[in-house]
């Protein structure tokens, strides 16, 4: 139990770290600035007939010129039957050109070889709203902070039932790390459904090159090049409206496998602090499941057990209803699913060092 309390101290660091830098990210305040900015939006699909409708439809309501941004939607053969509306703003449907183990990778490079603009953006088909204000604000915070490489956040869409509320959850806790990371400018983590940079940036960083054998991490390991080249030109985008939504997984096999892809990039950080909070949380799961084991078999007692818990608990709560407050998201079915995750989330990253995963009707191998 020693031992036990040591991790969970180290835990209870980490956590609460992440609060302090959480709360030293400030929103922005000044809306007066002009749009300036010029964004080409880069949209890699495959099979999302049903979504592209949607989220091209929440694009066309942006306010912001419509001469200061275009869409590029790269098309990852797709095998249905899917239709593109014309639209006011300029939009482009293109083929991708597969060269690496990575589809969106090379779906994102080869948007950029034709973009127009000097922003790139990476959204995901699914993410079926972007707020009205969502480039006016990514405008104001590049002028202000004269960043290169920008992240901002991502939430779900509000389904009930436990699986979505579990989902909503997990997924707080890591946009709440990713926030906190920044405000301790130590990022090691974004969200490519959100996350935009300059192109002369991503050529400066040789943009995906040494990361082509990994399916995923299009956006953590490009941000992670960015922080070794120079940490002061990336920034996390805190407001509201920067925001965009994005649909749960319907099923706890689509839920694992997702969780598996996002696992399998963390054996691959560059950064020391993202290594290190990968460790202590999987640490941490691990000496929970063998707490509650011991209990079981009355080899400790359960009072210690108890204490275990809730310090956990309230540590987890305190990020978590923070992170909550901000995307105004609510916190449902909390305890059941703090009990379930330490056994889900410690499957999962066994899982990844050794398991296949199947991403958009593929099968891919770490």
């Amino acid at each position: 139990m020693i031992i036990a309390f040591v991790i969970l101290g180290m835990y209870i660091v980490l956590i609460g770290s992440l609060f302090y830098g959480f709360q030293k990210i400030k929103p922005l305040f000044d809306f007066s600035i002009e749009p300036k900015t010029s964004f080409s939006i880069i949209v890699p699909f495959r099979n999302e007939a049903e979504n592209l409708p949607k989220l091209l439809h929440t694009i066309s309501l942006l306010d912001y010129p419509c001469d200061l941004f275009e869409v590029i939607l790269v098309d990852d053969e797709s095998e249905d039957n899917y239709t593109i509306t014309n639209y006011e703003f300029s939009i482009s449907v293109i083929q991708n050109i597969r060269k690496s183990n990575s589809p969106k990778k090379d779906a994102i490079e080869t948007a950029i070889q034709i973009a127009k603009h000097n922003w790139i953006i990476t959204t995901d088909a699914d993410c079926l709203i972007v707020n009205s204000n969502w480039l006016k604000i990514l405008n104001i915070y590049i002028q202000e902070n004269k960043k290169m490489m920008v992240a901002a956040g991502v939430c779900y869409l509000p389904q009930s039932g436990f699986l979505h509320a579990f989902q909503n959850l997990d997924f707080l806790s890591l946009q709440g790390a990713t926030i906190g990371s920044f405000g301790l400018n130590q990022p090691f983590m974004c969200n490519g459904a959100n996350f935009a940079y300059e192109k002369s940036f991503f050529y400066e960083l040789e943009g995906f090159k040494g990361n082509e054998n990994t399916a995923s991490g299009d956006d953590v390991f490009l941000l992670q090049k960015a922080v070794l080249k120079d940490k002061n030109k990336v920034g996390f985008c805190k407001h509201n409206h920067s925001v965009v939504a994005t649909k749960s997984e319907n099923s706890w096999d689509a839920l694992f496998q997702q969780r598996v892809r996002w696992a399998a990039k963390s054996t691959g950080y560059s950064s020391t602090f993202g290594k290190l909070v990968a460790l202590i949380v999987f640490g941490t799961n691990l000496t929970w499941i063998t707490v509650f084991v011991l209990w079981l078999l009355d080899a400790i007692n359960q009072n210690w057990f108890a204490l275990f818990v809730a310090l956990k608990f309230a540590i987890d709560l305190l990020l978590l209803h923070k992170t909550a407050a901000f995307f105004k998201a609510k916190l449902q079915w909390l305890f059941l699913a703090s009990l379930l995750y330490p056994f889900f989330s410690s499957a999962v990253a066994v899982y990844s060092l050794f398991g296949k995963f199947t991403w958009k009707g593929r099968v891919f191998r770490k």
